[in-house]
């Protein structure tokens, strides 16, 4: 195992109830002087018998504020002897308990404002909560930061608590009642699908909101917003002349700031600045996935190199830093690392950024041009030293110094691969080696993407090799799905994303490869999604399966986040599913989601991104493709690269190899299809309606337009 990312414990002094579990994130605090126990009923029973309130306390483990906190805080004695006087202490990972956080983030948001984390949630011992916020400051930060210190929060809350626990519980019931009611409101009875007019409004309440000279939305801090993006992509397909320019003078921004790992590829969070130039450091697994994939299929629409080449970085980063050998993909890299070997403290940012003198010992004569190009100054822009960046273009420095673009590409390249060699041999931030579906799911429809749109088979390998690790993994033997994994122990049972997701990248795994068995287990996913969270008196999912242990609401949060929502993820899928199999109780279900959202849609754009790329496929149209033939054949791999080469987001692949008597089972779209004349044969067809076979590449994209 690569120890480069871990970091490790020796002889603590404390050692609480979460040493045993999994979570990197409750591993981390494990040590803590607090008391910490993990979710579960054997923690609410201790506050029932104790009769002492609960103190939740949500974070991850690439979380910059929640380490201050903990470092300030919980690692203080004197602080974690309060606490555990108090309260009964839970920690939760938010990577491995959406739902948990959705709810309690909820009710922070609902008492506050605002939320964030650390996520400090005081709740009454079966759960319900009644106050809580983010981040708070230890005693000798409080005045700096004008809010009160965690002690005194700590203290004011269990007066409270004792003093007026009826007006409390009232309250907290009152908190819970409101969340069940946002969570549990039907969507609108007999609601029709939104028409491309919806799209339209979309676009232009997300004009009002672009930054025209930094790309992106709004001002600092700033996140990319790749599903955002990605719509914008599908509006300029539908004609919409004001979509591409946003879209890539964003990528174009976010490619030259400093948010792109300029060495090692891949994207950093989000940016403090509105210019993209200062990240916040940590590297999320899904990020990469999904602005990779967008990177390709912008690459697929307009030709331009560069965004194929920050996809290919991207990928590579993931498959270099962040895969499993077994081929699934670990969660996160902290922001934080030591400045040095033996260094006292982590230091945000530390393993990114350079100096001048750094520059000179490792690239020599080529510094002071390196210097140029990336941003590198005396002064720095991060807290005295320089994170990479591009500030003008290689051909707009040329004409100011007169090298030559040709020999500053040069020294570019030649100093990136010396930094970034030079750079691993620095303490490496650490690496949270969960697996968790979702995430991964994302992987493999961005591996299967870049496959399809670059005819790269070690991206394909890469996305199947995902796709085994998960069924191997993170499903039980009776075909239940897990979230996450890690060193070989399941987590909880999966939710509503894990499940759409994974069937979403498994459709794109088999329009990839053309492996039928991932359509079939696809198919199966989504019964099970069907199954498992659909609830007919809200016409629409549940984040948590019916079977799942009762929490104080049961979450459902429609919109996209930083990672899509399982509602609009799962209707994209349903509709690619009912438009390859036929099976109109999925476009059904659907539709019901979509149109149950098109008032909120349309008027917060930016917070459904991935539910209008659902919608604009739902509106269509949707064409059809079967491919038959041997997988293995040049004309087979012809005419599919025909169909995998142009963006094409409502084309719908199925293929057959021929003699598979399976295959109609699963789709009519393969059913009775033939190799013509024993050559490779494309059928294209909207609602199972097809036009005539062709065995030529050149017919087929004819047919497809």
């Amino acid at each position: 195992m690569d120890t480069r990312h871990r970091d490790e414990h020796s002889n603590p002094k404390y050692t609480n109830h979460l040493i045993n579990e999994a979570s990197p994130y409750l591993l981390a605090h494990a040590h803590n002087p607090v008391d910490w126990h993990p979710w579960g009923e054997q923690a609410l029973q201790l506050a029932r018998r104790s009769d002492k309130p609960i103190l939740i306390s949500v974070g991850y483990r690439s979380c910059h504020w929640c380490g201050v906190m903990a470092a300030e805080s919980f690692d203080d004695e004197e602080t974690a002897a309060l606490q555990n006087e108090l309260f009964v202490n839970i920690k939760i990972d938010r990577e491995e308990r959406p739902d948990l956080d959705t709810i309690y983030m909820g009710a922070v948001q609902a008492m506050t404002g605002q939320g964030g984390w650390p996520l400090n949630v005081f709740c009454l011992p079966d759960g319900t909560p009644f106050y809580g916020g983010t981040y708070f400051p230890p005693d000798e930060k409080a005045a700096r930061y004008r809010m009160p210190s965690w002690k005194q929060v700590l203290r004011s809350v269990s007066r409270a608590y004792h003093a007026r626990r009826d007006e409390l519980a009232a309250s907290g019931r009152e908190l819970v009642e409101h969340l069940s009611r946002i969570a549990s409101a039907s969507s609108r009875a007999g609601a029709a699908l939104p028409g491309p007019a919806l799209l339209r409004q979309a676009v232009d309440e997300l004009a009002g909101q672009f930054d025209v000279r930094e790309g992106g939305f709004g001002g600092a801090p700033k996140f990319p917003q790749p599903m955002t993006l990605e719509f914008l992509l599908r509006a300029h397909l539908r004609g919409d002349e004001r979509a591409l320019p946003m879209l890539e003078l964003t990528l174009r921004k976010l490619a030259r700031g400093g948010i792109y790992d300029q060495l090692g590829g891949g994207f950093h969070r989000y940016s403090v600045d509105a210019r993209w130039l200062v990240p916040h450091f940590e590297k999320m697994l899904y990020d990469n996935a999904l602005l990779a994939r967008l990177y390709v299929e912008t690459y697929q629409v307009t030709g331009n190199p560069a965004y194929r080449m920050i996809a290919e970085e991207t990928l590579s980063h993931l498959l270099r830093e962040m895969r499993h050998p077994e081929g699934g993909f670990y969660s996160t890299q902290d922001a934080d690392s030591l400045p040095y070997p033996g260094a006292p403290h982590p230091e945000e940012g530390a393993f990114y950024v350079w100096t001048p003198d750094e520059l000179r010992e490792h690239l020599g004569e080529d510094a002071a041009l390196f210097a140029q190009l990336y941003g590198v100054s005396r002064q720095g822009n991060f807290e005295g030293r320089s994170i990479l960046h591009l500030p003008r273009e290689a051909g707009e420095l040329a004409r100011v110094t007169g090298v030559p673009t040709e020999r500053l590409e040069q020294v570019a390249a030649r100093g990136r691969e010396k930094l970034y060699a030079a750079r691993s041999r620095r303490p490496w931030p650490f690496r949270d080696e969960k697996v968790i579906t979702s995430w991964n799911a994302m992987a493999i429809r961005a591996f299967a993407t870049a496959a399809m749109a670059f005819g790269d088979a070690g991206a394909l390998a890469a996305a199947e090799g995902c796709a085994r690790f998960l069924r191997a993994n993170l499903r039980r033997p009776d075909g239940r799905l897990l979230r996450s994994w890690k060193d070989g122990r399941p987590g909880p049972l999966a939710f509503l994303e894990d499940y759409a997701l994974l069937v979403d990248g498994l459709i794109a795994l088999h329009a990839a490869g053309g492996e039928l068995a991932w359509l079939g287990e696809a198919i199966g996913l989504a019964d099970a999604m069907l199954d498992l969270f659909w609830d007919d008196a809200v016409g629409g999912f549940y984040d948590t399966a019916r079977d799942q242990a009762a929490l104080v609401t049961r979450p459902r949060d429609v919109g996209d986040n930083a990672t899509p929502s399982g509602h609009s993820v799962a209707a994209e899928a349903l509709v690619r599913l009912a438009a390859l199999t036929g099976r109109e109780h999925y476009r059904q279900h659907a539709e019901q989601v979509i149109a149950g959202q098109a008032e909120l849609i349309g008027r917060f754009p930016a917070g459904f991104g991935r539910m209008l790329c659902a919608a604009d496929l739902a509106i269509g149209p949707i064409q059809e493709l079967a491919i038959v033939g041997d997988p293995l054949d040049a004309r087979t791999q012809a005419l599919r690269a025909v169909a995998h080469r142009a963006y094409r987001p409502h084309l719908v692949i199925a293929h057959l190899t021929p003699g598979d008597e399976q295959a109609a089972a699963l789709t009519p779209l393969l059913e009775g299809r033939e190799a013509i004349g024993g050559r490779a044969t494309a059928y294209v067809c909207e609602r199972f309606t097809c036009k005539l076979p062709v065995n030529e590449p050149e017919a087929l994209a004819a047919q497809l337009g």
